[in-house]
């Protein structure tokens, strides 16, 4: 079984991409940290039962002899959200079920966080990044349960996709009624949220 775990919005920096989903949502995201393996760093928002990273290159570490997760070596432009995350308590089962190329398990840490993640060798996932990368937490600790509760919720994540019957078929293992896959021109994440302030939308 798959479990909708956090989404992921990419900035070309990391205040850019804060400062986006602030005006955005109407909050102040909290410190996340760094991700020494993948070259990266992160803020987060607690979204209940979920959350949400911006994650960005960091300038001041080392650059990794792989391809960053996210696609994050070739982003450019204005911050947008571009992933998904699944958790799952079977990371090796998972991967045996989803589409080849979603990558191969890793062990990971940021801070007391620890948990193993398909990374694709590529650093792109399938369906043009419409399917989800892969989670399996360690141990109890969540950021969702430590962030602080803003009263913002996720209500629905569209995913638009060319080929959305095959993508919908390779995602049998998970069931949330939030989000919706659904056939279009060319591959985009929309997501809304109920906010004490009204909808508010990130795309």
């Amino acid at each position: 079984m798959l479990h909708l775990d956090h989404l992921a919005v990419s900035a070309a920096t990391l205040d850019d991409g804060a400062a986006w989903v602030e005006r955005a949502l109407g909050v102040p995201l909290a410190g996340g940290g760094k991700h020494p393996h993948m070259g990266t760093h992160n803020r987060l928002l607690g979204l209940g039962d979920l959350y949400l990273e911006v994650i960005a290159i960091d300038p001041s570490a080392a650059s990794p002899a792989h391809p960053r997760w996210f696609d994050l070596d070739h982003f450019q432009g204005a911050p947008r959200l571009t992933n998904w995350i699944c958790r799952t308590a079977d990371l090796d089962a998972a991967l045996a079920a989803a589409p080849a190329a979603t990558g191969t398990a890793t062990d990971l840490a940021r801070g007391d966080h620890r948990w193993r993640f398909a990374v694709p060798a590529s650093g792109k996932l399938p369906f043009d990044d419409c399917f989800p990368a892969l989670i399996q937490w360690q141990g109890d600790l969540h950021p969702a349960r430590t962030l602080r509760d803003h009263g913002i919720r996720l209500a629905r994540l569209e995913i638009t996709h060319p080929d959305a019957p095959a993508l919908q078929r390779a995602l049998t293992g998970l069931s949330d009624p939030r989000v919706q896959v659904q056939l279009g021109p060319y591959r985009s994440l929309r997501a809304t949220f109920d906010t004490p302030q009204g909808t508010r939308v990130l795309t």
